[in-house]
């Protein structure tokens, strides 16, 4: 998952930028529900593993070089395990994905009020270019001038024409 490409907001496409929000709203969070399964996972195994040396810590304090057993002993002991640091690796790792995957959800909820306040910027004529106040008297003289012209060439035309017609050598 692309978590930046997915945001993103084409302007001026803002009507398939609505069309596409609902379904990127549900794969992301159906992949932050993923993540945090994964994560609670991970915590069960934690737990799992600490249990399991816990166990083996009170049944053997020999193996791990204890004299004295108290809980604090043990408890620091399990820490320095490899097997847990292991398993706490793995689940910090889980818990972050899903903390990041749940911000891309948060996220998209902004990129829907986003999509909101453009659209109503976008009714607003906000995204129309700079418009250059018509002179209508300009334009009417202009068109004027131009029907003028088009009637000068077209009786010149009409001239020659019937000049041709009267040469000597059409006769």
């Amino acid at each position: 998952m692309n978590y930046e490409d997915d945001l993103s907001i084409d302007e001026s496409a803002l009507d398939v930028e609505w069309l596409d929000q609902p379904q990127l709203m549900f794969k992301y969070a159906r992949h932050c529900a993923e993540l945090e399964k994964l994560s609670d996972e991970a915590k069960d195994k934690l737990e799992f593993v600490g249990a399991e040396i816990e166990k083996d810590i009170r049944s053997n304090p020999d193996k791990y070089g204890l004299a004295k057993i108290t809980d604090a002993v043990v408890a620091s002991t399990i820490v320095l395990q490899k097997r847990y640091k292991d398993a706490l690796e793995e689940y910090n790792k889980a818990k972050f994905d899903a903390k990041v995957a749940g911000g891309a959800v948060r996220s998209f909820d902004q990129r829907k009020t986003a999509l909101e306040k453009l659209v109503q910027l976008n009714g607003q004529q906000y995204f129309a270019g700079p418009t250059v106040p018509r002179n209508l008297y300009e334009e009417y003289k202009a068109k004027k001038e131009k029907r003028e012209q088009i009637k000068r060439t077209v009786s010149a035309g009409i001239a020659r024409g019937i000049q041709r017609q009267r040469t000597p050598e059409n006769e």
